[in-house]
């Protein structure tokens, strides 16, 4: 039996906020980093605002939302691909909430994906409804977390003959 196929990556993250007296007191420093990973774009990151970070740059938190829905996104475009739907808009706005604990702690308590998608015909709209569990069954990341990963998707169809349809999946 073949031996699963592993993957490495790797990211490089510096921090830049240093203001001359570097973390001399809590105040005393921005949270700003930069995240870079082989020729990508680099990522000005922050804290959240909530702790003392800059809105204009990505944080952490919003980040691994990021993850979570871009994931699934390719997923479901490869199972559609695969499974005749032909998907022609896709956009999701997902939320996540995140509760802090009494130690300055944090974790997420859920992540809620919402897919607005259209395909090409109507025959397709149960279908593509139904392709969003597997999308989640296969995400590498949704696998990696352990907060539950909602989605409420809504399917329309292109064109004059469109017509919404909404479904709703939790997976743990």
């Amino acid at each position: 039996m073949p031996s699963p196929k592993t993957h490495s990556y790797e990211a490089r993250v510096v921090w830049t906020g240093d203001r001359g007296e570097g973390t001399a007191n809590y105040r005393a420093y921005d949270r700003a980093s930069e995240a870079t990973s082989g020729a990508a774009p680099a990522i000005p990151g922050s804290s959240d605002p909530s702790f003392r970070g800059d809105p204009a740059r990505w944080n952490p938190e919003q980040l691994l939302l990021t993850s979570i829905s871009q994931c699934h996104l390719l997923w479901y475009l490869h199972l559609c691909a695969v499974g005749g739907v032909t998907v022609t808009s896709y956009a999701d706005h997902a939320t996540a909430t995140m509760a802090e604990t009494a130690d300055g702690g944090g974790h997420f308590t859920e992540a809620v994906l919402h897919p607005a998608v259209e395909v090409a015909a109507p025959e397709m709209v149960d279908k593509a409804l139904a392709l969003h569990a597997e999308a989640h069954r296969l995400c590498f990341v949704a696998n990696s977390v352990n907060f539950p990963v909602r989605h409420e998707p809504t399917v329309t169809v292109s064109g004059p003959e469109s017509g919404a349809q909404a479904g709703s999946v939790q997976q743990p």
